[in-house]
């Protein structure tokens, strides 16, 4: 008796430790997906340690509910069960007394929380190639508890398993105890599938689907060819700001041209900002090197007719210095001698320049960068919110 005193003490002190630590992931849960104004929290310390960072994957949550969440819920289910025998003689809580061998509960359950950590861990350090120390001390804490609660003299973990197993069957042969269960694993079943789909919880989840397509795609097969994307003579004019070297412009890239497909009345017009010192003098340091003779290049292109096929191959090859666009653009009808004179003329440099401080003077210093009528937002919305913005400013649907 005095030994699993010791036990239930030292599993619950740890259980504790894991309520708070939770708490604290969870916290940094919401900063980083529901607090725009929220500073770095103090375990994200470079790239690789950054549990800010993780926070915002999509593998930081499990049917729509943080992982945070899942762990708190796992620590306090521990902490119920060290008092099972206790709380049974409560009215409230008589069911308690279907849970016979509660330690036996608790080691299965830190087993299997430590075998789905080191999935986590997997996952973590070789797809998402960042660590969350908070998450990797849950996961000592897990086995810890699991250890402490299983009997190694008595069959181990596989006689917890095994003994919960059967008090759970024991405790379903009671009538009341079966209605219960089924009505508690309906209403769980109903409020997973109610966050799983709505990503109440997990915004960043539903973010990811809704950039998805234009993420993954390898080529823009809504690409156009020549100088005008869209209507002509829209009154609706949306000025895109791009930098041909940024790695989420080809997506937003794809994006308008989906947009000026399926929506009428407006017109996309492309700008450069290249964030690359060769040409931006806002920089304080080399950032999109080779951006600027993308820019130039682009422009040139523009001069023959042809700036959207430009614009594509640029933005699918992102090639970083003039013989690799000349080498890329030698058999798409250019007449060569003429691109690289003018993407080197003073003409091309001035009009970059003036982009660039048109730019800055308006606050847009990122890409992508969306303006109409001097609204501008700086990043990338979900498609949807684009439709939105040019319903509301009189475009229709095709």
């Amino acid at each position: 008796m005095e030994k699993e005193m010791k036990k239930k003490v030292s599993i619950a002190v740890i259980a504790l430790i894991g309520i708070i630590t939770t708490i604290k992931l969870a916290i940094i849960y919401y900063n980083a997906n529901f607090n725009p104004y929220a500073l770095s929290s103090f375990c994200s310390v470079n790239e690789f340690i950054d549990c800010d960072g993780i926070a915002r994957t999509t593998e930081s949550q499990l049917f729509g509910i943080p992982l945070a969440y899942w762990g708190l819920f796992f620590y306090s289910f521990v902490f119920l069960m060290l008092f099972a025998k206790k709380l049974k003689n409560i009215k409230l809580f008589k069911f308690m007394e279907v849970f016979k061998n509660p330690l036996d509960y608790i080691a299965s359950l830190g087993l299997l929380a430590f075998l789905i950590s080191v999935s986590l861990l997997c996952i973590s350090l070789f797809e998402i190639k960042k660590l969350c120390v908070l998450c990797a001390f849950t996961y000592i804490l897990n086995l810890l508890i699991g250890c402490i609660a299983t009997d190694f003299k008595n069959g181990g973990f596989l006689h917890s398993i095994k003994q919960s197993f059967v008090d759970f069957l024991d405790a379903v042969k009671i009538r009341k105890y079966l209605i219960a269960f089924i009505i508690v694993a309906l209403a769980a079943i109903g409020f997973l599938t109610y966050t799983g789909v709505t990503y109440k919880f997990t915004p960043q989840v539903k973010r990811q689907l809704e950039f998805k397509e234009f993420v993954k795609a390898k080529h823009n097969k809504y690409a156009v060819t020549g100088n005008i994307l869209g209507d002509k003579d829209a009154k609706i004019v949306i000025y895109v700001y791009s930098d041909y070297q940024c790695p989420i412009c080809p997506a937003h890239n794809i994006m308008m041209h989906k947009l000026a497909k399926e929506i009428k009345g407006i017109k996309i017009v492309h700008k450069n900002l290249p964030l690359d010192t060769d040409c931006n003098p806002y920089l304080q340091a080399p950032f999109h090197q080779g951006s600027c003779i993308d820019a130039q290049y682009a422009i040139a292109a523009e001069k023959q007719g042809k700036f959207w096929e430009m614009n594509n191959i640029l933005f699918e090859k992102k090639p970083q210095t003039e013989q690799a666009i000349l080498d890329l653009v030698k058999y798409m009808g250019f007449d060569i001698e003429k691109l690289q004179r003018d993407a080197n003329s003073p003409e091309t440099a001035k009009e970059i320049k003036e982009e660039i401080d048109f730019a800055y003077n308006k606050g847009i210093n990122g890409t992508p960068a969306t303006m109409i009528n001097n609204d501008a937002y700086v990043g990338m919305k979900a498609y949807k919110e684009y439709i939105d913005w040019v319903k509301k400013l009189g475009a229709e649907e095709r």
